[in-house]
C-alpha cells in the first residue's frame, strides 16, 4: 500500500482521507482493544496518546508527520516494511503549512495579536489598540478561519490566497 498520501498538502482530498482510514484500520488491527494510541499528527508528533477517533481528527486538521512512513510506533515491524513504503529522508520535500503562514502574516500586520497578557511584566504598558485597526484585525481573523468550502477544515479563505500566491 502506497503511503504517498502522507505528503499530500490537500488534507481534504479523497486520497488523503482514504489514507487516514487505512492508517486507522492498521492501528486498530495492530492494537486490538486499545482505547488510545500515539498520535502521529504534526502537533502531537507521536508523543501524545489520543483516542483513535481523535487521532483521525488530528490527522485531518494537522497533517501526519511527513517522515512517518513506517508505522513502527503503531505495530509495524521494521524488517517487514517493504522498501516501496520506506521514504528516504533526502527525498522528502518539506510541506509548508499555509495556515501557519497566514497566522504569521496576521501577527506581523497586527503585533498586538501575538502579545501574551500573562507574560507581561507589571511595568509593561500594553500598546493602545485603535478601534478601526481592531475591526480590520477581526475581519482578517474571521477570513483566516473561514472554511474555503463547507466541510473543509484544513483550507481556509486566506490560506487559499496564500497558496495561489505561491
Amino acid at each position: 500500500m502506497s503511503r504517498r498520501w502522507i505528503q499530500y498538502p490537500n488534507r481534504c482530498s479523497d486520497e488523503y482521507l482514504d489514507g487516514i482510514e487505512d492508517f486507522i484500520e492498521f492501528a486498530r488491527r495492530q492494537n486490538p482493544g486499545a482505547t488510545r494510541i500515539r498520535c502521529p499528527c504534526r502537533k502531537c508528533n507521536n508523543t501524545l496518546w489520543e483516542t483513535i477517533e481523535n487521532v483521525g481528527f488530528h490527522l485531518v486538521r494537522n497533517g501526519m508527520i511527513e517522515t512517518y512512513s513506517i508505522w513502527n510506533l503503531h505495530g509495524e515491524q521494521l524488517d517487514h516494511a517493504s522498501s516501496s513504503n520506506a521514504t528516504r529522508m533526502d527525498s522528502v520535500e518539506p510541506i509548508v503549512d499555509h495556515n501557519d503562514q497566514v497566522m504569521d502574516i496576521i501577527e506581523d500586520v497586527f503585533p498586538f495579536a501575538s502579545t501574551n497578557i500573562s507574560n507581561e511584566r507589571e511595568d509593561d504598558v500594553p500598546t493602545p489598540i485603535d478601534s478601526a485597526e481592531f475591526e480590520q484585525y477581526e475581519k482578517l481573523l474571521k477570513n483566516a478561519n473561514q472554511e474555503l468550502y463547507p466541510g473543509c477544515e484544513s483550507f481556509f479563505v486566506l490560506t487559499a490566497i496564500v497558496e495561489l500566491m505561491h
